[in-house]
């Protein structure tokens, strides 16, 4: 099952028991709004899905692995409530993997920016290879990483993220990531990563699937409050990024795409 948009996609793929999910956007698999909605759709979908025991949560080509939020969608926002919509969209996704019964393991490839970090972060086991760099940006817009955030502290603790949030320019290598917990794995060449993608999801087909419901339930304990949370923290970006200094950070942003 695939969804294609005027720009990128959204596809499901399943076999025997192991759903992937992967989503495509031509500038650096970024995250507009209609993908992010088919995202949190799919995730929902796939974990009520009977016959879906896994998921492998994917971004299309060799690349970055996602660029976070869409600047083209950034710039189109005009009202705060359409800021609001715009973030919460993340929060839709983040909830999204939270709340699914299935346990989701995340495949990242290349860079990963801001919303693409909360997506890693909210992976129960995410598997990297080498150049897989993050940073968290938004601090630099004019924003804040208020809507990721609470999957990345959960995943990385506090010291990691607020060094990751405050520091918003500097690229954090992928050995950084894996030592501070983002990532479970990582390793030298993409295709030791899909061998262990294979191996694990393979493994996971065969488990029992309410000892894995069980054991995630277990591991998100304490975050039942998320819904309420990420959607009062997409508030916050959907007010700031109405801010001057944010319309003046994504105008530069985007002539210096066009000069690219």
């Amino acid at each position: 099952m695939i969804q294609e948009f005027k720009e990128g996609y959204v596809k499901v793929e399943r076999e025997h028991g192991i759903a992937t999910i992967e989503f495509f956007h031509p500038q650096s698999n970024s995250l507009p709004g209609k993908i992010l909605e088919t995202l949190a759709h799919d995730i929902h979908s796939e974990g009520l899905n009977a016959v879906t025991k896994v998921i492998v949560l994917r971004s299309a080509g060799d690349k970055a692995f996602c660029a976070g939020a869409s600047f083209d969608e950034l710039a189109a926002i005009t009202t705060k409530e359409e800021g609001v919509k715009f973030f919460s969209g993340f929060a839709n996704v983040i909830n999204a993997m939270r709340k699914c019964s299935k346990l989701i393991i995340a495949r990242v490839h290349g860079k990963c920016v801001g919303g693409g970090v909360g997506i890693a972060a909210a992976a129960d086991y995410a598997i990297a290879a080498e150049g897989a760099e993050i940073k968290l940006s938004e601090l630099a817009l004019g924003i804040g990483p208020f809507v990721v955030g609470p999957a990345v502290e959960r995943k990385m603790g506090t010291s990691a993220f607020s060094q990751l949030a405050i520091d918003a320019g500097l690229w954090r290598p992928a050995d950084w990531a894996r030592r501070k917990g983002l990532f479970a794995e990582l390793h030298a060449e993409i295709s030791g990563m899909d061998d262990s993608i294979t191996r694990l999801s393979t493994s996971l087909s065969h488990y029992n699937p309410e000892a894995m419901h069980e054991l995630k339930k277990a591991l998100w304990k304490g975050t039942e409050h998320w819904d309420e949370l990420l959607h009062e923290r997409a508030a916050i970006s959907g007010r700031l990024i109405l801010s001057q200094f944010s319309k003046d950070f994504i105008e530069k942003f985007k002539s210096k795409q066009k000069i690219a």
